[in-house]
C-alpha cells in the first residue's frame, strides 16, 4: 500500500524583510497571493494527499481570499512565536489525519519544480528525513565592519531550501521532545540525531525575502512564450531507405522531395520557424532553387535553430509525431530523439519523437507516404 503523504505550509510569519505592506506571503504576484501560486505547486503533484497551512491570527480574511475556490485543504490553524512553534501547532493539526509522510514547505517558495518533491519522496525510503539544497559555489569570507577578514572553506556547505520531507511520526516526535527552538527542521532533527538526507535543490526554487525578490518574481511571470506548429507530408518513391529526424532507416521506398526529404525533420523547422512568425522552410529555402536540391535537412534545422537564438528565444521542448503504417518509427526513435536533441542544442528529455498510424485511411493508410506534424514551444526571460 502507498504511504499517505501531506504538506504543512508555514505561513505565520511577517515579512518585514519584504518592505512595508501586506505580510509577504498574501502580497499579489502577477494578480494573485503569493500563498495561492505556493498551494497550486504543491496541489499539482499527485501524491500529496492534503494540505495544512498554519497562519497569524490576525490574517484570517486574507487566508480565505487566498485559498478561495482551492480543494484538498485542511482548516488552517494558528502559528506560535516562533517557526517551530508554529510547525508544531500544524503537525499536532495533522496528527488526526495520521499520514505517513509530511512536507513542511514555505509559503514564500511559490516556485517549486514537481522533481523536488520526487526526489525527496525517493530519498525518504532510506531516511527518516531529506531536504533539498544547492551547493555553496561562491567564495566564502569572514568579515566585520564592511572589511574582509579571512577566507571560508566552501567544501561540503549547502544552501538549504524547503520543503523538508519527514516520515511523520518521528518528525512529530521530535518537535515534542525539543528543549529549543530552530532554524528549520532539518537542524530540530538533527539536534535529537536523526538521519537526514540531502538532494539535489534548484535555482528556481527560491525564497521570496525581499523586494527585489518580488521584482524577480514578477520578471520571470512575464516570460514570452512562443509556440510554433508544423505540418508537412512526402510521397513514397522508388528507393531502400528513409530519412526521418536526421536518421537512415532502411524501407522499401524513398520519400520523394526537393532536398532529402526528411518529413519529420521538416516539420520541426516549420514549427520553430512559426512559433517565432518568421515563415516556413519554402520560404527561406525554396525549392525552386537548385542550391537545395538533395540538401540534408539539419541545414534547414539550423538555421531555425540561429533565428530563434537571434531573436532572444531559448527552446523549451519540441514534440514530434509522424504518421505512416511503415517503416517501423519505435527502435528508431531514440536516436531520432537524440539527433534532434543535438542539433538544437536542448536537453534529451525536452525532445519527443513518437509515432502512429492512420488506421489505414488516407494516403499514409494505403503507404502512399508519410506525413509528420510537430510542436515547439519557445521562451525568453
Amino acid at each position: 500500500m502507498s504511504k499517505t503523504v501531506s504538506a504543512l505550509i508555514v505561513a505565520a510569519g511577517r515579512g518585514t524583510r519584504a518592505g512595508a505592506g501586506l505580510p509577504k506571503q498574501y502580497r499579489p504576484l502577477q494578480g494573485a497571493p503569493v500563498l495561492r501560486h505556493t498551494l497550486l505547486a504543491l496541489l499539482a503533484h499527485e501524491s500529496i494527499r492534503d494540505i495544512q497551512v498554519v497562519i497569524h491570527p490576525d490574517d484570517t480574511p486574507l487566508y480565505e481570499a487566498a485559498v478561495e475556490g482551492l480543494t484538498r485543504l485542511l482548516p488552517p490553524v494558528f502559528g506560535g512565536e516562533t517557526r517551530s512553534k508554529s510547525v508544531l501547532n500544524g503537525l499536532d493539526a495533522l496528527a488526526k489525519r495520521a499520514p505517513d509522510t509530511v512536507l513542511i514547505h514555505d509559503a514564500a517558495r511559490p516556485f517549486l519544480p514537481p522533481e523536488i518533491i520526487n526526489n525527496l519522496l525517493t530519498a525518504l525510503k532510506n531516511s527518516k528525513g531529506a531536504f533539498p539544497a544547492l551547493s555553496v559555489v561562491d567564495a566564502l569570507w569572514h568579515g566585520t565592519q564592511g572589511q574582509a577578514i579571512s577566507p571560508h572553506s566552501r567544501e561540503g556547505l549547502y544552501r538549504a531550501q524547503t520543503p523538508q520531507v519527514f516520515d511523520f511520526k518521528t518528525i512529530l516526535s521530535a518537535h515534542h521532545t525539543a528543549t529549543a527552538p530552530a532554524d528549520d527542521d532539518v537542524a530540530l532533527a538533527r539536534a535529537q540525531g536523526l538521519k537526514v538526507a540531502i538532494v539535489e535543490g534548484d535555482e528556481r526554487n527560491y525564497k521570496l525575502t525581499t523586494q527585489a525578490d518580488f521584482a524577480r518574481a514578477e520578471r520571470e511571470m512575464q516570460m514570452d512564450i512562443r509556440t510554433g506548429n508544423g505540418f508537412d507530408v512526402h510521397a513514397f518513391t522508388d528507393g531502400t531507405a528513409v530519412t526521418l529526424c536526421g536518421i537512415q532507416i532502411p524501407h522499401s521506398h524513398a520519400l520523394l522531395g526537393h532536398s532529402d526529404a526528411d518529413v519529420a525533420m521538416h516539420t520541426i523547422t516549420d514549427a520553430l520557424f512559426g512559433a517565432i512568425a518568421e515563415g516556413d522552410i519554402g520560404q527561406w529555402f525554396p525549392p525552386s532553387e537548385a542550391e537545395w536540391k538533395g540538401t540534408a535537412s539539419d541545414i534547414f534545422l539550423r538555421k531555425a535553430v540561429e533565428r530563434v537564438a537571434a531573436r532572444g528565444f531559448t527552446i523549451s521542448n519540441i514534440d514530434c509525431t509522424i504518421i505512416c503504417e511503415a517503416p517501423k518509427i519505435g527502435p528508431h526513435a531514440a536516436t531520432m530523439r537524440a539527433e534532434i536533441a543535438r542539433l538544437t542544442g536542448i536537453a534529451l528529455d525536452r525532445v519527443s519523437v513518437k509515432a502512429t498510424t492512420s488506421e489505414k485511411l488516407g494516403f499514409t493508410g494505403r503507404k502512399e507516404g508519410i506525413a509528420a506534424m510537430a510542436t515547439a514551444t519557445l521562451v525568453k526571460l
